[in-house]
């Protein structure tokens, strides 16, 4: 694709708590282990961030029995690594919290932690769902890779996501479309994908922070697909040469329906991953909604049996605009 390297590891402004992050993961887990750190989410593109956001990071290492291994012994997790490597290769990725310097009043880590296969996999056509590539084709940056073989690697990778985009996103575009009206539209179906405690109109702030890079990636990926004889341009805007049959409409949104099923599989399986989950995901809540959402002894003791009239009066009263001023 047309610009993919920049579009992946161009100049990303200094963060130094990121870097300390980024260097405490790999004093913890050794540097063979350690193959690249991925940076996505507000923290990058600052959609919204505060001084309390977590950092969003994927993490490839070599193997998950060790890493975790390896955060036990440096008294950063009290999750058993034997399951939490079973519960990485049954779901990946795992999504862990990184705290090496405390959690009070500073910046963690919430790491997404996959083996090098796990990722290709889920970047890939036959993705078992739309949990990483939704992160990953939007702007991201590589903090770190172990070598330059690390970096071609992960820089194939999330390219081949973005030449992708048009199979799955083609099926809810128009006759016509611009770079920016794919991006937008991307963006859409993949928050569509997935229950999300946030303000209807959370996806056009992840627009509005990128849209620059949004614009010129999908400009260098259409072009791409306009060479290939899939999409023609017509008045300034794309057509499809052939518009999606029927059978592709429907093969995506099966693929949609069985990615939120395992999505939301996924918020029960943070109970055993993520250290400090509920706290987590109330200070989200308060953050996104303005909702504050007190736990009690016994919620936090039997979350998964107590916490769900919580749950869904969160989702219920999710406001349909969370910009100043509008309809809540």
């Amino acid at each position: 694709m047309r610009g993919s390297t920049e579009s992946l590891c161009g100049t990303v402004p200094t963060d130094a708590a990121a870097e300390r992050l980024v260097q405490s993961l790999i004093d913890v887990a050794g540097e063979d282990q350690v193959r690249t750190v991925l940076l996505f989410g507000s923290r990058l593109v600052q959609a919204s961030p505060d001084r309390f956001s977590a950092y969003d990071f994927v993490l490839v290492v070599e193997n998950y029995r060790a890493f975790y291994d390896a955060l036990v012994r440096a008294g950063l997790s009290r999750r058993l690594p034997a399951l939490q490597a079973v519960l990485n290769r049954l779901l990946a990725p795992n999504v862990v919290a990184f705290a090496p310097e405390g959690w009070n009043d500073v910046p963690v880590a919430k790491v997404m932690v996959l083996e090098p296969a796990a990722l290709a996999r889920a970047l890939s056509r036959h993705a078992p769902d739309h949990f990483l590539k939704g992160r990953l084709v939007q702007r991201v940056a590589l903090l770190h890779a172990r070598d330059g073989a690390a970096v071609d690697w992960v820089t194939g990778l999330v390219t081949d996501a973005r030449n992708d985009i048009l199979r799955w996103a083609g099926p809810f575009l128009g006759e016509s479309f611009t770079p920016a009206e794919v991006a937008l539209r991307m963006l859409q179906v993949s928050y569509r994908g997935e229950v999300r405690p946030e303000a209807g109109d959370r996806v056009l702030d992840v627009f509005e922070s990128q849209q620059p890079f949004l614009s010129d990636m999908l400009t260098c990926v259409l072009a791409d697909a306009a060479d290939a004889g899939e999409l023609r341009l017509a008045g300034g805007n794309y057509q499809f040469v052939r518009a999606p049959s029927s059978r592709q409409r429907w093969s995506v949104r099966l693929y949609f329906a069985r990615s939120k099923l395992r999505a939301t599989a996924r918020w029960l399986k943070h109970v055993v991953t993520f250290e400090n989950w509920l706290d987590y995901i109330a200070y989200k809540v308060e953050r996104r909604m303005g909702t504050r959402v007190e736990i009690t002894t016994w919620e936090r003791r039997l979350p998964y049996l107590l916490l769900w009239p919580k749950v869904v009066r969160v989702l219920r009263e999710r406001p349909a605009s969370s910009r100043t001023g509008a309809p809540r």
